[in-house]
This record gives structure tokens, sequence and C-alpha cells, in this order.
């Protein structure tokens, strides 16, 4: 693992055609006077867009009455869209995250990088809200480029060459029946990731562990490990302070949706959390996620 670097985008020129405001001072920022078909289309348009998507981490547009296809067919300026997701059986290329008033559960208040399960995790997502409550269903992204970046040194020196399974069973399986998880574990395998990754892009380095992440694949080693007794509770204990990183405030931005708004995030760089404060009310959203490359 090389240098970390520090990533700067140029600052938008005068002539922009994206009107934006920053968010926070470390995440996210809102974009106006622009339409998701427009960016489709404009190949100009979407490399601005894609240079403040690097930059800002996530980036929001409200208004955007869209169909489902103008939505998939601008998540693919990104890339090839993933395929298969052991929460839905919809095959547009678009999950369905539909929360009603049927159930008391919803279930989906953790922080975590989409499908860091895989062996090739996500680029990033292109989220649209159908439905929206009046109150509550706020979404929360965090920079996990600003985690690493202020570990303590000594922390820093400790985790740079350790590398964590990811698995989807004891979060997505948790709740299936015995048989069904297996199945589910059999088509969707755990994963081995870095825990500190470089973006392929800015070459920046990222905290790379979530909710996703069960343990340490390579900790139990003499330089860490006295006696056996000691594997469990060192090992365990830093795995949790690197998750609770995405807790810190300052490296958040929280988002209050309206219908038609549309969050455009790098699901490399960021962890995100569902806030689960709205049942009975109805949630309805759909996402669009872009396939990504092996970590490294």
């Amino acid at each position: 693992m090389g240098t970390a670097v520090k990533f700067e985008v140029p600052a938008q020129a005068e002539n922009s055609r994206i009107r934006m405001k920053q968010l926070t001072r470390h995440i996210g920022a809102e974009l106006f006077d622009v339409q998701i078909p427009d960016i489709t289309r404009d190949e100009t348009l979407f490399a601005e867009l894609k240079m403040l998507l690097l930059k800002h981490r996530v980036l929001f547009l409200r208004d955007q009455d869209i169909t489902r296809s103008q939505h998939v067919e601008f998540a693919k300026k990104f890339g090839s869209l993933e395929e298969g997701h052991p929460n839905t059986d919809d095959d547009s290329g678009v999950v369905l995250l539909y929360k009603d008033n049927s159930s008391e559960g919803h279930y989906e208040n953790s922080f975590h990088s989409d499908t860091s399960w895989r062996e090739c995790p996500s680029m990033g997502s292109v989220l649209r809200c159908v439905e929206t409550p009046e109150v509550g269903g706020d979404t929360v992204w965090v920079n996990m480029v600003e985690a690493y970046r202020e570990l303590p040194d000594h922390v820093k020196e400790d985790v740079r060459f350790l590398r964590a399974r990811h698995g989807f069973e004891a979060v997505f399986g948790a709740s299936k029946p015995l048989d069904v998880r297996h199945e589910l574990k059999e088509r969707f395998p755990d994963a081995e990731h870095p825990v500190v990754r470089t973006h392929p892009e800015t070459g920046e380095e990222i905290l790379y562990v979530n909710v996703f992440s069960t343990h340490f694949t390579n900790f139990h080693t003499p330089s860490r490990v006295r006696y056996g007794a000691d594997y469990s509770p060192s090992a365990s204990n830093l795995l949790d302070y690197l998750k609770s990183r995405a807790l810190i405030p300052e490296y958040q931005v929280r988002w209050t949706w309206t219908k038609n708004s549309v969050a455009i995030w790098d699901n490399r760089s960021t962890q995100h959390y569902a806030v689960q404060d709205y049942w009975p009310a109805v949630r309805k959203m759909e996402r669009a996620t872009i396939a990504g490359d092996r970590t490294f």
C-alpha cells in the first residue's frame, strides 16, 4: 500500500453548467437546475457530475420525475449494473426497497457499504424516492476516507495490512429459515477485502469495514497474539472500534427525502444508514446499483 493521497478536484469553473451547494465540510453536495435525462444525453455534463461525485462522494437532486427506464439508463453511464441480490427477485436493474405498514420490523438501520459481501463490491448507487413519510425516513452517509485519515497513527500501522471477511448471512439471512439461509450462502459466498482499500480512481485510502464485516482473516499471528485466549477480545474489539468510526457526526451528511429526490453516491468511499423512525408510515425507494471492481 502506497502513501496516502489527498485527492483534490479542481474548483468549479465559472462557466460550470451545474449549480451546486456543498452540504458539510467532508461529504455531500446538492445540485440544482439540472435534470437526470439531460445529464444522461450530455457527455460534458456527465463528466462534470462525475468529478463532483469523486469530490463530494454523495450528490443530491430534487424534483427528478423520471421513469424507471430513465433511472437505469442514467445509472448505466457509470458502468454495468449489478445482477442478482438476495433481497429481491426484480430483474429490471432496479432493487425495490419498499417498506409498507404491514410489518413493524423494517429492519434496515445499520451503517453499511452496499454489497461489500461480493468479491467485486458495487462502485456506487443511484437511489430515487418514490414515496416518503411526512416525517422521518432520512438517510445518513459517511465519508470513510476521512474516517481512516484521522485514525491515530498507531492504529493505522496496526490495520494497514489486515484483511476482513464480509458476508450477508448474519444480516440479510439471520431471520430466514436454516435451509434458505444456507442456500443463499451458496449463491452469495463470503468475500475477503483489505481493511484499508485503495480507491481505484483517486488513489485515496479508505477504511473498509462495515456491518457485513464478520472477522479479520489474518489477525491471528505471533506478532499480535501471545496466547489463544487473547485472540478473540483483541480482534473483536479492534473490529468494533473500526466499525464505530462511521458513527462520528463530523464525517456525516443527513438527507431528508422528498418525492422524486435522488441520491447518487460512491459506494467505495462511503457508508450509509437508512434511519428507521417512520413506522407505520410507508417508504418506497428504488435503487440502481453499479457494479464495481475487485478491492486492492
